[in-house]
């Protein structure tokens, strides 16, 4: 059963990031399943740290691009929008080139806060950082 509130459009979600830090970062989201929201993120002069690495920042604001995304997309616009309250990230694993894969799953939504789980890996599947974001469900300025 999907979590879907309607069809989510990732071509719309993704031309919203056009001025913004996703696009910047060159995050886009790539997939909707029946229960998770899918992305990637390239590990380059954008998103590496001075050490050559992935910078955790990144991984943190890829994380929560797809959380605040997937959230989004399980509730009614006309009556809802959702914005992160709380994220934290373990990193793993450094990454120096290629791409990041993250996958965004809802472990709660509730009336009013939604939590997901974020995973993030490389290009071989090998785990690289492991997310939690806690996400508010709020009535959108119209309803008050």
């Amino acid at each position: 059963m999907s979590i879907w509130f309607g069809e989510p459009s990732l071509e719309w979600a993704n031309s919203r990031g056009e001025h913004a830090l996703i696009r910047a970062l060159g995050i886009e989201m790539t997939e909707v399943t029946e229960g998770s929201l899918k992305g990637r993120m390239p590990v380059d002069h954008r998103t590496r740290q001075p050490a050559g690495v992935l910078h955790g920042g990144a991984s943190v604001a890829l994380a929560e691009t797809l959380a605040s995304w997937g959230a989004s997309f399980t509730v009614d616009p006309a009556q809802y929008y959702c914005v992160g309250m709380e994220i934290n990230a373990n990193h793993v694993r450094p990454v120096s080139e290629g791409w990041v894969y993250a996958e965004a799953s809802p472990i709660t939504r509730g009336r009013t806060t939604q939590v997901w789980d974020i995973r993030i890996t490389d290009e071989q599947g090998r785990l690289v950082c492991v997310s939690r974001c806690t996400m508010a469900v709020l009535p959108t300025p119209s309803q008050y």
